[in-house]
């Protein structure tokens, strides 16, 4: 089942989240995520954009959501795209589903472009990025540091939109 993220996802999400945080290099954060601080950031996220879960028998599986590209104005029909499955659910095409609820939500919303970064290598999140139609437009070497070592990262894009928006006097 996909549905919005609540307050009360908060603690499962943590719960995904900070594997990666502390088993990984997929995120750069390096200190694990309270509940109450993923509380605050779903409610930040979904003052704009969608922030999806997907649970089965009651427990959740996974969530993805889109975040502001850039802060400046001009970046505002762009979006970044992130995607995270519990360790035990990953295989099961979860992200696709995620995404394939995710972002016809962006392109209903009016958003032009879906961008993904990716710590590299990854190539379970690069296979499911491409499966969905990102294409890679950039690789950055040595951009982090984490676990003791240099981390490359890499951005996907996902044009949502081929319309140009109107202009105000419009």
């Amino acid at each position: 089942m996909i549905r919005p993220a609540t307050a009360a996802d908060a603690a499962a999400i943590c719960t995904i989240y900070n594997y990666y945080v502390e088993h990984s290099e997929i995120s750069f954060e390096e200190q694990a995520v309270t509940d109450a601080e993923m509380v605050q950031r779903i409610a930040d996220v979904q003052t704009r954009y969608p922030w999806l879960v997907c649970s089965e028998g009651g427990q959740l599986l996974g969530y993805a959501y889109a975040t502001t590209w850039k802060s400046r104005s001009a970046y505002r029909y762009s979006v970044e795209c992130s995607v995270y499955l519990a360790p035990e659910a990953r295989g099961r095409n979860l992200g696709t589903l995620l995404y394939q609820h995710l972002l016809p939500q962006l392109r209903e919303a009016g958003m032009h472009m879906a961008m993904a970064c990716i710590a590299l290598p990854n190539a379970a999140s690069i296979h499911l990025h491409e499966k969905m139609g990102f294409t890679k437009v950039a690789h950055f070497r040595e951009l982090g540091f984490k676990r003791d070592r240099w981390i490359d990262v890499g951005y996907w894009q996902l044009a949502l939109s081929r319309v140009r928006p109107p202009r105000p006097d419009e």
